[in-house]
């Protein structure tokens, strides 16, 4: 009987923290025009209680890199998510952010998987502001415990049984 009433609050929980996402953008480059259409009227994503950006990364729990790194500030990312409370989930937006886009030299990050954990990736020379919604709404739902691809569009992989 205590097994059920765990998996039920746990299910719970992860309801509730699905629709409460509070990001903290670190917006480097181009892709930051996008992540300001993201957050215009007509992509709305307040609908998916994604909306008001935090200004500190101690009332965040979800980390958006938007565009280049270099490896300057890859330790001001890094230390950016260490400040950040658990639980917490972190963003590639773009294509810099998630593989060092075009620029591959020593100067940029090629990917900022290399210094700390991502658990979305949104592809793009910057993405469409309908491919960030998907991949919140990719994020909403592995919050609350549904299994989904790490990147939009891509299959997942079914349970093993």
């Amino acid at each position: 009987m205590m097994e059920y009433f765990t998996t039920r609050k746990d299910d719970l929980v992860g309801w509730v923290r699905k629709f409460s996402l509070f990001p903290y953008p670190f917006v480097t480059a181009c892709c930051g025009m996008e992540f300001m259409a993201v957050s215009s009227t007509l992509y709305d994503t307040d609908r998916f209680g994604a909306a008001l950006p935090r200004f500190t990364p101690r009332q965040a729990d979800l980390l958006m890199v938007v565009g280049t790194v270099s490896h300057k500030q890859a330790q001001v990312i890094k230390k950016i998510y260490d400040q950040m409370c658990e639980p917490k989930w972190v963003m590639a937006f773009g294509a810099c952010a998630t593989s060092g886009g075009f620029y591959r030299n020593y100067a940029v990050l090629q990917g900022v998987d290399k210094v700390i954990p991502v658990d979305i990736y949104v592809p793009g020379c910057p993405p469409r502001p309908e491919s960030v919604i998907d991949a919140i709404m990719m994020l909403q739902d592995r919050i609350a415990g549904d299994r989904h691809p790490i990147f939009p569009g891509e299959q997942p992989n079914p349970p093993k049984v």
